[in-house]
């Protein structure tokens, strides 16, 4: 077996991996080795939107929003209920900015502020995404990109990695540390050594027998992740006594077109869109949960579906989403000419349907001729995983920490809490890049446990 010996080894070149390796790879006396399952196939990262959600950037700034990490902070645990992990929110809220500045103002991607993303339990504009709204695969690509020009560091693609190494810490000698990793390329094994190694996989959510364990309750959604999800880090982390926490907790979507598989954009329901289900019975207030939350409202529905209608304002204001532009590619977005041709085309009586877009107070009536699809819902990524601290290391029971081993991305707990519904807007995006961000500002300096 060939044996690599690294300073910092990373399993899984996705947001959270390629964003440790970047920041670790500052320091140009570090050996970084990023080994990747698949660059073909994808991360959660590449099919995201790519909206970076952060408080207090110099793009709000300049467009004369205020915000701050702690108020970022307590938006999302206002949502999530979950006070436990509020440590470890208010850390990856405190360098959410610098990443975003980082990312805009030194290596040069294009960013502004989503004043057009208005998200459930976002008190202020904080969704930072590219002007064309290309999502996550062009954020990413430019990203490793930019670490393939690091000569201090190794992307090794297809190349899975296997299992951790491990031997008893001398320090506690009843307890194991890692000490890096065996991939597989082209079939053979590589044994990579490292001081540090960084476990930054994707979650479970493609992996069915895991779904039955551990989220049994959300049934058989549409599944709208990448394949490359089968929670290989669960059989890695267990040995080492990883809590797992808030394991139920997804990142569901509500807005998954039905027979299609694409969404369409979330600020629909700020720009007047109006949900109904099967019988024409408006059954929820569209503005009451974000579109994770909405999923399980839409699962409870007959048939597991609703319909969303919309008017040609809430069009033109939403339009700008890959998300609508992917949805109208398929054909999955309809028009009807007015309430008695929506009616003619979804089946459903022209009078409920009338009383369904009744506009509730505050909210003004659709209009003119009008736009719809049958929704039902779906999981995107799985948001449990193992409990980490704010430095990111793996936290047992005991309360001791993991030497030699640093989590993030789909391998750790997420920041939605124990519920789907407590899911803020680019907050897998956000505990990703922060973990690495964190990691990687450890690790460059020389910090290793």
């Amino acid at each position: 077996m060939e044996t690599v010996d690294v300073d910092v080894a990373v399993a899984g070149g996705g947001a959270c991996g390629v964003m440790a390796a970047l920041r670790t790879s500052e320091n140009p006396d570090l050996v970084v080795a990023v080994f990747e399952k698949s660059t073909r196939e994808g991360c959660n990262a590449d099919v995201s939107s790519g909206s970076l959600a952060a408080g207090g950037t110099r793009l709000q700034r300049e467009a004369g929003i205020e915000d701050s990490p702690q108020q970022h902070c307590d938006d999302i645990i206002a949502n999530s209920g979950d006070e436990m992990l509020r440590p470890l929110v208010r850390a990856l809220c405190e360098v959410a900015p610098r990443y975003v500045d980082w990312i805009g103002d030194t290596l040069g991607y294009p960013l502004e502020v989503g004043v057009d993303m208005p998200r459930k339990g976002m008190s202020v504009p904080r969704l930072h995404a590219d002007p064309e709204r290309r999502g996550g695969g062009p954020l990413m690509a430019f990203l490793r990109a930019e670490l393939a020009s690091r000569d201090n560091v190794a992307f090794v693609d297809e190349a899975p990695v296997r299992r951790l190494l491990t031997e008893p810490d001398p320090e506690h000698p009843r307890q194991q540390r890692v000490i890096g990793f065996v991939a597989e390329q082209n079939g053979e094994a590589i044994e990579v050594r490292a001081t540090t190694t960084v476990v930054a996989t994707d979650g479970f959510a493609n992996n069915p027998d895991l779904m039955r364990r551990f989220a049994s309750g959300l049934g058989t959604p549409f599944y709208g992740g990448v394949s490359t999800s089968t929670g290989d880090s669960i059989a890695w982390l267990e040995p080492l006594g990883a809590q797992w926490t808030h394991m139920e907790a997804c990142l569901r979507h509500g807005q998954v077109t039905l027979g299609h598989g694409t969404r369409v954009n979330p600020a629909l329901p700020w720009a007047g869109a109006v949900l109904m289900n099967t019988a024409g019975d408006r059954f929820v207030d569209e503005q009451a949960f974000g579109y994770s939350g909405l999923a399980g409202r839409i699962q409870a529905q007959p048939g597991e579906r609703a319909l969303m209608v919309w008017d040609e304002q809430a069009m033109a204001e939403t339009i700008t989403s890959e998300m609508m532009r992917d949805s109208l590619a398929a054909g999955a977005i309809r028009e009807a000419e007015d309430v008695a041709d929506l009616s003619r085309q979804v089946g459903i009586p022209y009078e409920a349907l009338a009383e369904a877009m009744r506009p509730v107070a505050g909210r003004r009536p659709q209009q003119g001729r009008l736009h719809h699809t049958w929704l039902t819902h779906g999981v995107l990524t799985t948001q449990g995983g193992a409990l980490i601290d704010p430095r990111c290391r793996v936290v047992r029971i005991d309360g001791s920490t993991v030497s030699g081993l640093r989590v993030g991305g789909g391998s750790a707990v997420g920041t939605a809490g124990p519920d789907s519904q407590g899911y803020s807007s680019g907050g897998g995006l956000m505990a990703a890049m922060g973990a690495g961000w964190i990691i990687g500002e450890e690790l460059a300096t020389g910090v290793t446990s």
